[in-house]
């Protein structure tokens, strides 16, 4: 049995409910430009600075135990991850308030709970204690917004040289609304902001534009296949026609975020929340956005088509 049977052959009437669906896009804009301007985002210490331990203990330890310690000694919040054995972790210490006297403090009283919280027949080893400023912070920043802006660039550019300019429009309202609610969503739930952020934030503008485009390709060949049929309705079928693969490639997407969420571990964890909201935004946005936003551009030829009929809103 198919899962998405429902949506083989479907003749669900989209664009009659796109002032819903601007609605909505318009109140989540709004909602996270507000968010950001009002409560800002929670940054991590590749953004804000602080101190990156480089441990190996003698056993593998327990890292839900260590987080709880860890977060006791009211240092901020404080993140533990393994890279390579499971013995060797990273530790992320953010910049602490009175300079380097206070940062040096915050070291030392990591170290101390560690060689306490850890036992074996070794000590633990510090094979690395690395400082990131404020200076080194801002420049993350900094090169983070300019990879953001060339991505963006690179998507709308191969979108307008693959189609026409109007589907460029459509695309980028389709770019805003994804990327700014999931940034949205960081500053909502107080969720670390670091490089894992940003490049989630990439990654929902990527995937939501591969939805997009293939949307609009079924769009442009019903629009040489239909040269009379009204806009409305030819997008519309073009809309139902590409429904099925939509959904099951979100599923299948969704399937593997959900099993990093379970088996990944605390570090992966905002970020795999963030790309399951930003499926989810992303295909509704392919669905309902991008398509009825091209009813509005002008195309040639279109005069030909009865642009005035319009379709019932309730599904056929």
């Amino acid at each position: 049995m198919r899962i998405f049977k429902f949506a083989e052959n479907s003749n669900y009437n989209f664009v009659g409910q796109r002032f819903i669906a601007f609605f909505i896009t318009a109140v989540m804009i709004v909602g996270a430009v507000y968010l950001f301007m009002a409560k800002g985002l929670n940054y991590g210490i590749d953004f804000t600075g602080g101190v990156m331990l480089e441990v190996r203990t003698p056993t593998a330890p327990d890292l839900g135990q260590l987080r709880a310690g860890l977060e006791g000694l009211n240092l901020g919040a404080i993140s533990i991850q393994e890279f390579g054995e499971k013995t060797d972790l990273m530790i992320r210490i953010p910049e602490q308030k009175g300079g380097s006297q206070a940062q040096q403090l915050a070291v030392a009283n990591v170290k101390n709970y560690l060689n306490n919280a850890v036992t074996g027949d070794k000590p633990i080893e510090y094979r690395r204690t690395e400082f990131v400023g404020p200076q080194v912070g801002d420049e993350l920043k900094t090169n983070a917004v300019i990879a953001f802006a060339l991505t963006i660039v690179a998507i709308l550019g191969y979108v307008w040289f693959r189609f026409e300019w109007q589907y460029g429009v459509s695309a980028i309202i389709c770019l805003v609304h994804d990327t700014t609610a999931v940034v949205g969503l960081f500053s909502l739930l107080g969720m670390q902001f670091d490089l894992a952020a940003m490049a989630a934030v990439l990654m929902v503008a990527g995937y939501s534009s591969n939805d997009t485009v293939i949307v609009f390709d079924r769009i442009r060949e019903n629009r040489r296949k239909y040269k009379k049929m009204p806009i409305m309705e030819l997008v519309n079928l073009s809309t139902n026609q590409t429904l099925s693969r939509t959904l099951m490639t979100s599923l299948t997407t969704v399937l593997a975020l959900v099993a990093l969420w379970v088996f990944g571990g605390a570090v992966i964890r905002d970020f795999v929340v963030a790309m399951l909201f930003g499926v989810v935004v992303g295909t509704y946005s392919s669905i309902y956005v991008a398509s009825s936003a091209l009813i509005y551009l002008p195309f040639k030829g279109d005069e030909k088509r009865d642009g005035s009929k319009e379709i019932p809103s309730a599904a056929e």
